[in-house]
């Protein structure tokens, strides 16, 4: 599995839902002020160069990882 992560104020709802079908799970990791929100798309390895693409293509900025990040770990990277 790869583990790509976007902040949520990046997408809007058609980019997001797009997404969402192309990944085998989808969280959303939700912070207080003044931390931003994330998605967390979780992509088959199969499905991975496919998915890069489009968010490439578009111009979505992402962070990838090959373990699922948690909740601590993306509030690190935010301070």
């Amino acid at each position: 599995m790869w583990y790509f992560l976007i902040k949520q104020n990046t997408l809007d709802r058609v980019q997001y839902q797009s997404l969402q079908k192309q990944a085998a799970l989808t969280e959303v990791e939700l912070f207080n002020e003044p931390y931003e929100n994330w998605y967390v798309f979780s992509i088959e390895k199969d499905a991975y160069t496919a998915f890069m693409d489009h968010l490439d293509r578009a111009g979505i900025g992402y962070d990838l990882a090959t373990e699922r990040p948690t909740r601590d770990e993306i509030l690190n990277t935010m301070r």
